[in-house]
């Protein structure tokens, strides 16, 4: 039986194409707790990608399509449902309750607020995304790893950057990115350092190369202060374990 340090539980925010995946394979491990946050309803156009749903579902909240179908598949955890979008005023309050947040969001201007919001409490979260043939991800430890604003100051304008929509989703590209994010967040809900904590990987479906790691140096003058205590890599890191 798996023992599980963090009495918390697992926050995912975004209940699509890498929450999906994410959300199942955590209650398959048996995570205690789980925090699903979506807007949104089931649509169409996210069947072929979003495998917990079906065409009954099509109007129903996501939480709440989600919330039906993962408790078929155990009634061994409790599972808390937050049909609204995660945003300035409940983000705090929201990723406070839980001891780890999956990012499977497809706007930058949230995943930046994750991101501050997750190093302002010292909370680590997985973030995640996937575009076309090509998905990626990194863990953050607040403090000892690089975070999102190690690598980009401000976040992209959604405007000037392809959507999701324009881009498209490959099903299989965002399953794996976001069953990697759940091995992250299973990993450190019992007590392990995650195994890409500081690393982004890259996940290239067309290229020779498809699978790449790269160490992430913690920016100096970052408001995360990681340079401050650990301007080595995550692969450092976690040999000091």
């Amino acid at each position: 039986m798996t023992k599980w340090i963090a009495s918390r539980g697992l926050l995912v925010v975004g209940v699509g194409g890498l929450g999906v995946p994410a959300a199942m394979a955590a209650v398959r491990a048996g995570v205690p707790r789980l925090g699903l946050v979506d807007p949104d309803p089931v649509e169409l156009s996210n069947l072929h990608r979003q495998i917990i749903y079906g065409i009954s579902d099509i109007g129903t909240p996501k939480v709440t399509a989600a919330e039906r179908r993962l408790c078929q598949i155990s009634k061994q955890f409790k599972i808390e449902t937050h049909h609204c979008e995660l945003n300035s005023a409940n983000a705090r309050a929201m990723i406070e309750s839980y001891d780890f947040t999956i990012d499977a969001t497809d706007s930058p201007l949230t995943k930046f607020l994750i991101n501050d919001t997750c190093v302002a409490l010292g909370r680590p979260f997985a973030y995640g995304g996937v575009l076309g043939m090509t998905g990626q991800m990194m863990t953050v430890m607040p403090g000892r790893t690089a975070c999102l604003r190690c690598l980009f100051e401000e976040p992209p304008d959604e405007n000037e950057i392809a959507s999701c929509r324009d881009a498209g989703i490959i099903g299989p590209i965002a399953g794996a990115i976001g069953e990697v994010q759940a091995a992250e967040a299973i990993s450190y809900l019992r007590g392990e350092m995650p195994a890409l904590a500081g690393i982004m990987l890259t996940y290239d479906a067309k290229g020779l190369g498809r699978i790449r790691l790269t160490p992430i140096t913690a920016r100096l003058g970052c408001g995360c202060n990681a340079a401050k205590w650990a301007p080595e890599s995550g692969a450092k890191l976690r040999q000091s374990q």
